[in-house]
């Protein structure tokens, strides 16, 4: 598993203090289901898989635009294209945005766009061979971070 830093570790304790005490003010008592060590854990593991993908892919890859990459990989898996509109739907953006979304992602070879032979005004959205493979490389990364090891290689 990745080793924090002594900043790190320092910056997650005071997360994990400013949420205590935030709990504390609204008259509530679960500060003490914070410190329990597998929600610590849970905390800590979800912090390193950001940074994962953040060296992974780049900082550009959250929200909206990790959740398109998310459903491609999966249409993938299940043999299925999915239409440009699909995609900004299951992201919850408005199709202009989705479509700017898309648009960056190819630029950056991670997705392929073709038209719709069956219906010419539907765009179809693909993972690229090189989109694939990143997918699959990020999450052998954290498939080695989840059972302890270390992670691969950016």
């Amino acid at each position: 598993m990745q080793q924090f830093s002594n900043q790190e570790i320092a910056e997650l304790k005071s997360r994990v203090d400013q949420i205590h005490e935030l709990l504390a003010s609204r008259g509530d008592d679960p500060p003490a289901m914070l410190a329990h060590p597998a929600l610590l854990d849970q905390l800590s593991f979800s912090i390193e898989v950001r940074r994962i993908r953040r060296s992974h892919f780049g900082a550009d890859m959250s929200g909206p635009v990790w959740d398109m990459m998310l459903d491609l990989m999966l249409a993938r898996a299940k043999g299925r294209v999915l239409g440009a509109s699909d995609l900004a739907t299951g992201a919850g953006v408005p199709l202009s945005s989705g479509l700017r979304m898309i648009a960056a992602l190819e630029s950056h070879g991670l997705v392929e766009r073709e038209i719709d032979e069956r219906d010419r005004r539907r765009t179809l959205v693909r993972l690229s061979g090189a989109g694939a493979e990143r997918m699959a490389s990020y999450f052998e990364r954290i498939d080695a971070a989840r059972r302890g090891g270390q992670p691969l290689a950016a």
